[in-house]
């Protein structure tokens, strides 16, 4: 059956591929055309067979446009990215007809629609000259088809559903295939490494090499690239000249690690709506460009005529997010003039006012080309043009993991700006979410349009601050290992969430660079790729002598008996063989030289990984060492238990309960003594007895062989949050487990017993209380009182704000948060006094404001409740909340 030929293919090339260590893209039909039917179809398919094969030829186009874009200059790179586009959105025309002429296929009553469906699906399995790349040009035709037969409930539609169901499942392993190749052609990056021979892509390249040139689809597009120009005399820089043009944004503008979401060509009456139920997730802003005629038309006395897409429109809008202007047809503006310009920016304006009649002022010109005649009719419609820095080129990408790749690494790159996404395709909702995890992982903020300006309202996480720790830290570095999925040991199941968990706590909370935190995960983390982390990303990064470096590993740990009796610990790589331990493995004597001989400071290795067999010299602490620890050098480890020990992986939220323990005391609890610093002793003085209490894991803990004497040192950050009711509290087994390891903290100055790494007992002491101001104390108490809140123990939190606020009077944030402690045990009228007193100790803390409102409104005063909720929206009035507080007041 030829429904069976796209699998038949994949299978084709995975093995040829596996063998090959490449993938056969060339294919043959696995079987002869089945003889033609006695019947001829009663439809005539050859508009559409042949629209089919220009939407090909088109998709063939933007390969060769985009193939090797390194080697361009910005000039042919903008040319090749300008005309490629064009070929888009006259694909996208395209695929409208064949889409709308297979609609009405599949409702024809004659039952011969069938055979004709079947005729071009044929050619999608096995046209004659298809290589696989080719076939992944149909993937949203067919996906749309598919919905089509949908509708119909007979046998021979549920058949034919049958057969694209498995087209399109053929197309996603081609996809997989392809994905490799894909990223070389449109990733747009340098190398760095050897580039892997892949002569069947490259014989696919070459063969559309064959049938189109660059220079010949650019200057069928009008464009001839010049002769390089000879080197001018450079004039004296202007702003025009700096690429910023008078009435025009381009993102280059906006704050640090801040950047725009913007969505192009819609609305759709599909990935619109998906695409903001995934922003919603992230509360991440973003204006939608939206062509006119998707959302209706104009007639000849102006009046709007909207469509389905409008209402698209009014749920973006509902959902908070911004419209805008992107012209009526999508044409080429640069090459419109007249009546004809005018059009295309006002009819789409006119549209969007029946939709929103505060619609927003921004307009995108599509393709980015504009002349100065649609500039000035922009100017006289009071709209303002925005461009973009970021393209995810997800219009010509169709690999969705190469999109966020792109995009992330361009990001990178540029620190800030306008990204330009497509709300019509589904691989750019597949790549959304791995963009924004990314993004926000980093410290990225999301800014939306006020009417005015691009700006980050209410960030509710904003990016981490570097700063020096006390120690007089200049830079801090990170290499966090986390490994599930091993070659040849028994796999886990959390150690990568538990080096992700840890790489999280140092950016967010600690201020580290996400450029100075390696992370290796799973394959990544071989034993060249965990010792080159160590010998050539740090050297590369120069490491200073006065930085800071955190190891944290997550994977197996194992010891071996050496034949002196004595024991060799060892971490296990992901490629790491058990009968070969000696050379797989990274024995802790190369920890302990790797330790000697970086520059910095301070190291603290963190071993989420049992073993035994590494000599440590006894760690303790000094009462004076805060003042000349800056003196001394520091090589410290804790690990989760010794040989013969299993890590316990049954801790909250996916963690092992030795990392969930690490994190809740990096969090503040292994403060012991109250001096917002967590030193490398105070961390294991915490997490020791805390594991032990709850496991069957000893860890251990000591300074390394070369040590000084120094410790590692966290500076706590001061917590600025503000309760309310989006504030999140950990879940009943956190808290269970919380309350256990609570049990065993260690008191300031108080010696605690834990083990070597052979086993033994060692003592070791935190350091004692030193003298803080009032203030000092209050951000304690109140830091303090935050943890107990989201563990739910709301009368020791309403007694660390009340010391808070006893230290410190004036302190705003500890009486909202106090206030909140009484709203969260339905104590309403006592928290609207101390939200009352929040707000005249900081009248523009809008978020009191807001819980204010809710105090009153659960007590019953509506009047008050009203006021408060008015006030709210008056300082944020595109707060995260704003919303809700709309919604409160209606029902008021």
């Amino acid at each position: 059956m030829k429904r069976k030929a796209l699998y038949y293919i994949i299978f084709t090339v995975a093995a040829a591929g596996a063998g090959a260590g490449s993938w056969i893209v060339s294919l043959q039909s696995p079987s002869p055309p089945a003889p033609a039917t006695a019947s001829k179809p009663a439809f005539d398919t050859s508009a559409i067979a042949g629209d089919m094969k220009t939407m090909l030829a088109s998709y063939r186009k933007i390969i060769v446009l985009t193939q090797d874009e390194a080697a361009l200059s910005a000039e042919e790179r903008a040319q090749a990215n300008g005309v490629g586009q064009q070929l888009f959105h006259e694909n996208q025309e395209r695929v409208g007809k064949v889409d709308a002429a297979l609609a009405q296929l599949v409702a024809s009553p004659n039952p011969a629609r069938f055979d004709a469906l079947g005729t071009l699906l044929d050619y999608v399995e096995s046209g004659e000259g298809l290589y696989d790349a080719d076939r992944l040009a149909f993937r949203e035709l067919m996906q749309s088809l598919l919905a089509q037969v949908a509708k119909d409930s007979s046998l021979p539609a549920i058949k034919l559903h049958k057969r694209i169901s498995e087209d399109l499942d053929a197309l996603a392993e081609i996809e997989r295939n392809y994905e490799k190749e894909i990223r070389a052609v449109f990733g747009r990056f340098e190398s760095r490494s050897i580039i892997l021979k892949r002569e069947k892509w490259e014989s696919y390249v070459a063969y559309l090499k064959t049938l189109y040139q660059r220079e010949r689809i650019l200057k069928d597009y009008g464009f001839v690239a010049p002769y390089p120009a000879r080197p001018e005399p450079q004039a004296p820089s202007t702003p025009a000249q700096a690429g910023v043009e008078e009435g025009e944004i381009f993102g280059k503008t906006l704050p640090r690690k801040t950047v725009v979401l913007t969505f192009d060509d819609g609305p759709h009456r599909r990935y619109s709506d998906e695409i903001a139920a995934i922003l919603k997730q992230y509360n991440a802003p973003a204006i939608f460009f939206s062509v006119g005629r998707n959302i209706g038309a104009v007639d000849a006395q102006g009046k709007a005529k909207l469509n389905g897409g409008a209402d698209v429109m009014r749920r973006l809008k509902q959902s908070g997010y911004v419209l805008a202007n992107h012209s009526f047809s999508h044409a080429q503006l640069s090459k419109q003039t007249g009546d004809g310009l005018k059009a295309e920016i006002l009819n789409t304006d006119t549209l969007l006012k029946a939709v929103d009649p505060q619609r927003s002022s921004l307009f995108r010109f599509p393709y980015g080309a504009r002349n100065r005649e649609g500039m000035q009719a922009l100017e006289a419609a009071r709209l303002t043009s925005v461009m973009w820095n970021i393209d995810s080129l997800d219009w010509a990408d169709p690999v969705p993991s190469s999109i966020a790749d792109r995009v992330l690494r361009t990001v990178d790159k540029e620190g800030r700006g306008i990204i330009l996404f497509h709300d019509i395709h589904e691989r750019t909702v597949k790549a959304l979410p791995a963009i924004l995890d990314r993004l926000v992982a980093d410290g990225y903020q999301f800014a939306g349009w006020d009417g005015e300006s691009f700006k980050v309202a209410n960030a509710t996480a904003p990016a981490p601050v570097q700063r020096s720790a006390a120690t007089g830290y200049a830079n801090s570095w990170a290499i966090v290992v986390g490994i599930d999925k091993y070659q040849k040991w028994p796999q886990l199941h959390y150690a990568v969430r538990d080096a992700e968990g840890v790489g999280q706590m140092l950016v967010q909370k600690f201020g580290f660079a996400p450029e100075r935190v390696i992370t290796l995960k799973n394959e990544a983390a071989t034993r060249s790729g965990i010792l080159a982390a160590f010998h050539d990303k740090l050297a590369h990064g120069n490491l200073q002598p006065n930085d800071r470096i955190f190891v944290f590993f997550a994977g197996h740990g194992a010891t071996r008996k050496l034949s002196s009796g004595r024991d060799l610990g060892y971490i296990v790589p992901v490629d790491a063989d058990p009968n070969n331990l000696a050379t797989d493995a990274i024995p802790m004597t190369e920890i302990q030289n790797i330790a000697e001989s970086l520059p910095a400071k301070h190291a603290l290795f963190v071993m989420d990984a049992c073993y035994s067999g590494l000599g440590l010299t006894r760690g303790a602490a000094n009462a004076s060492f805060l003042r000349d620890n800056a003196k001394r050098l520091g090589r410290q480890m804790l690990t989760a238990g010794g040989t013969d020990q299993l890590v316990s992986d049954g801790g909250p939220n996916g963690h092992s309960v030795f990392t969930w323990t690490l994190l809740q005391g990096l969090g503040g609890k292994a403060d012991l003594n109250g001096d917002s610093l967590i030193t490398g002793t105070e961390l294991a003085a915490y997490v020791a007895p805390a594991v032990s209490s709850v496991s069957q894991q000893t860890p251990a803990f000591g300074s390394l062989p070369g040590s000084e004497g120094g410790e590692f040192v966290f500076e706590l950050p001061e917590e600025s949050e503000f309760l309310n009711t989006g504030t999140a509290q950990l879940s009943n087994d956190a808290i269970a487990l919380n309350t256990k390891l609570d049990a065993q903290a260690s008191a300031p100055a108080a010696t605690v017993v834990v083990k070597d790494l052979q086993g033994f007992d060692t003592r070791i002491t935190a350091p004692a209380v030193v003298p803080r101001s009032s203030r000092q104390q209050a951000q304690r108490a109140n830091d303090q009182g935050l943890l107990l809140y989201k563990e739910k123990q709301y009368a020791q939190a309403e007694a660390q704000f009340t010391e808070a606020l006893k230290l410190r009077p004036n302190f705003a944030l500890a009486a909202n948060n106090l206030g909140f402690v009484f709203y969260k045990q339905d104590k309403y009228a006592e928290a609207a006094r101390w939200f009352e007193n929040a707000v005249k100790m900081d009248p523009s803390r809008a978020i009191a404001y807001r819980n204010l409102g809710d105090a009153h409104a659960r007590a019953g005063d509506k009047a008050k409740a009203k006021a408060a909720y008015k006030t709210y929206l008056e300082l944020a009035p595109g707060g995260s909340g704003a919303g809700y507080a709309k919604e409160q007041m209606e029902r008021l």
